[in-house]
């Protein structure tokens, strides 16, 4: 069972512990049941049932060593709080080898019944993976 966080940073700690070990239901434990969620593999998807399935469980078995790094903005006033920052993953290319995908994510946290929960979170893929995704725009086309 998953132990309450005090604070916003112990949250965070908890989810990392939970992706990393790919415990949906400790992850569960974490969100509020009407949490609205945009993702690297869902769009936007509401409800955390749909969060688990749409988003987590097509992204978490592919993933290893899943962190925050150092640095991650954390803020949190009276029961409510944010969460934002960089992350590193390490994931398997087409080619078979490992390779680190960092990215950036962001909690809005509201603490209900005592319990810091997530009601909302995004996570994206940085900008410079963009162009291997949706590739490159011409110059002509980037300035209209």
């Amino acid at each position: 069972m998953v132990t309450p966080a005090a604070t916003p940073e112990q949250w965070l700690q908890t989810f990392e512990a939970a992706v990393r070990a790919r415990d949906f239901a400790g992850g569960r434990t974490l969100f509020a049941t009407d949490a609205v969620a945009f993702g690297t593999w869902a769009r936007a998807v509401a409800g955390l049932d749909n969060i688990v399935r749409e988003q987590w469980e097509n992204v978490w078995p592919r993933i290893r060593g899943f962190h925050f790094e150092p640095g991650a903005h954390v803020h949190a006033a009276g029961d409510s709080g944010w969460i934002a920052g960089g992350w590193l993953t390490e994931v398997t290319g087409p080619d078979g080898r490992p390779f680190t995908r960092p990215g950036r994510g962001t909690f809005v946290l509201e603490r209900r019944g005592g319990k810091w929960l997530a009601v909302h979170s995004h996570f994206s893929l940085l900008p410079s993976q963009s162009d291997s995704a949706h590739g490159r725009l011409s110059s002509n086309a980037a300035r209209s």
